[in-house]
């Protein structure tokens, strides 16, 4: 049983998440063998004040 956990800068719509398991979902499916079913997904959102990179917090960045 594939767990994948995905950490996203928060903004993302709930069609780009759709769209975006739905390929993960199919490449694990194809690479791993896995079945359907079994294809877990985690969102994890992060705000642009917890992450930086660089040094400089996204949040600073726009």
């Amino acid at each position: 049983m594939p767990n994948i956990t995905v950490e996203l800068l928060s903004g993302r719509t709930l069609d780009q998440r759709r769209e975006f398991a739905e390929a993960v979902t199919a490449a694990a499916v194809q690479i791993l063998n896995a079945k359907r079913p079994s294809v877990r997904i985690r969102f994890d959102e992060i705000e642009k004040t917890d992450v930086a990179n660089g040094g400089v917090l996204e949040s600073d960045k726009d």
